[in-house]
């Protein structure tokens, strides 16, 4: 249940063997069926999820449209990370794409293996790194990049996720209509 946590974890912080049972200790493991809401829009994040198996999406609500803002995969951290740090009412939702195995910590208990593990908040610290690189290079994206130049280096990196995420999901996710990407796909096939 935990090796994929601790593979993950090991590019980042070495754990000990007893730290890694304390870490062990605070998470539970869930089951999630697909298109199951685990963060609602106007609600307090309260969990933090590590993905075993399984797809998230974070997404906004708009008028009727849900925009995606990320897709998350397997070996992963998830969650409406403004929500869950700043334990506000969170502007995103988050749903499973697929049937999940999921790990989860509580804030509180977050916070209190911070303290029994002080290597965690290192972890935590290079995460969020991470997740600070990867919406800086999104945004840069949405601002240097032509849509197409967003689908290439999408496919490029994620081209697994075409045979997972329905592809109006990626679309929006792309900052761009459903249709515009069909139109788009059928070019590069095309040249």
């Amino acid at each position: 249940m935990f090796s994929a946590l601790f593979k993950y974890s090991a590019q980042l912080v070495s754990f000990t063997r007893e730290e890694q049972q304390i870490i062990e200790s605070y998470f539970s493991v869930r089951q999630v069926p697909k298109k199951f809401t685990l963060i609602q829009n106007g609600k307090i994040a309260r969990e933090l999820y590590f993905i075993n198996k399984g797809l998230l999406r974070l997404y906004y609500s708009k008028d009727t449209e849900d925009i995606t803002a990320f897709i998350f995969r397997e070996h992963l951290f998830a969650s409406s990370y403004d929500s869950f740090l700043r334990q506000a009412p969170s502007i995103q939702g988050l749903d499973t794409l697929e049937d999940s195995e999921l790990l989860v910590i509580t804030y509180d208990d977050l916070n209190t293996l911070y303290k029994k593990v002080p290597r965690m908040e290192t972890l935590a610290r290079k995460i969020a790194e991470q997740r600070f690189i990867n919406a800086q290079q999104i945004l840069s994206s949405y601002i240097l990049d032509s849509p197409e130049e967003r689908w290439k280096k999408f496919e490029a990196i994620n081209g697994d996720l075409l045979l997972r995420v329905p592809h109006h999901m990626i679309a929006s996710f792309l900052g761009i209509t459903p249709v515009s990407l069909s139109r788009i796909r059928k070019r590069l096939q095309g040249s």
